[in-house]
């Protein structure tokens, strides 16, 4: 983690945080862009802190120096919480956590997901394991999101958020299953794996006979989380939902192609188009789908 001097100004610090999430060029930059002021700038700076601990995650350093790193980041949560940070990211979040009450234990779930991949790799996990690793990964993006957005702090919320959460990281994994075996990594859970005859290697998984079925049946888990979310939406304002709902109708339609053209191996992962993102944004911000 890179350090900077405690008196670096919250309008530089601000600065660093949205470039952040202009370089990364994530799908997410459009339901920021769509928030007012203070909670765009409270939600570039979590994605900053997302992305940066994400970076040490996926980055090159070794197993040990990588866990260093992380828990340099925990250091400096807590030092965010007492108004002390050291890091640019660190001095973006501190109005951020103030003015939106963010909690600081989902600030440390993040950290725990990056610490499952970088003291992994994730290799066939348990379904358990793996939910346990989406609640981290995404859910407590979600939880981080949701006061951001302007949303109560309820049962129903915290329901939308963490299916949300689910239905999205899952999505990416069935989208990157040749793309993470590449690196090491196998997110399809055991169950499903032994159940259709799957290796339990990511050096063998792309070519599995078996692997068409895994993920058609990961697809229809997705599929519900989808529904779950939605079914929570029914009794929220949608309106204030609306950055997640933008993501939401993207991902769904990546799960549509995905599931349209079928679950043969050796295709590319499905691609969506700017324009074709453009559209989804604009259908979903006027009036998404209802359960």
């Amino acid at each position: 983690m890179t350090t900077a001097s405690p008196a670096i100004s919250t309008n530089a610090a601000k600065r660093h945080a949205e470039s952040v999430v202009r370089e990364s060029g994530t799908s997410f930059g459009a339901g920021m862009r769509i928030l007012s002021k203070a909670r765009r700038e409270a939600m570039y700076a979590v994605y900053a802190f997302c992305r940066e601990v994400d970076d040490i995650a996926d980055g090159e350093l070794p197993g040990p120096d990588k866990k260093h790193a992380l828990q340099q980041w925990r250091l400096e949560v807590e030092r965010i919480f007492r108004g002390a940070p050291q890091t640019p990211t660190g001095v973006a979040l501190i109005d951020p956590v103030n003015e939106f009450n963010l909690p600081k234990s989902e600030f440390f779930l993040v950290i725990e997901g990056m610490e499952m991949d970088a003291m992994g790799p994730i290799v066939a996990p348990t379904k358990d394991g793996l939910f346990a690793y989406t609640r981290r990964a995404a859910g407590a993006v979600g939880m981080l999101s949701m006061p951001i957005f302007g949303a109560a702090q309820g049962a129903r919320e915290q329901e939308f958020a963490l299916s949300l959460g689910d239905a999205l990281q899952l999505t990416n994994i069935l989208r990157d299953v040749e793309e993470d075996a590449a690196i090491g990594r196998l997110y399809l859970p055991y169950e499903l794996l032994k159940k259709h005859g799957c290796p339990l290697t990511p050096d063998a998984i792309a070519t599995a006979e078996g692997l068409p079925a895994v993920r058609g049946e990961l697809a229809g888990i997705a599929r519900q989380k989808f529904a779950d979310a939605r079914a929570a939406l029914a009794n929220l304002d949608w309106k204030t939902l609306r950055p997640a709902l933008l993501m939401m109708g993207v991902y769904e339609r990546y799960l549509d192609k995905m599931e349209k053209r079928g679950w043969v191996n050796g295709q590319a992962p499905v691609k969506i188009s700017k324009l074709e993102k453009s559209a989804i944004a604009l259908r979903w911000f006027f009036a998404p789908k209802r359960a």
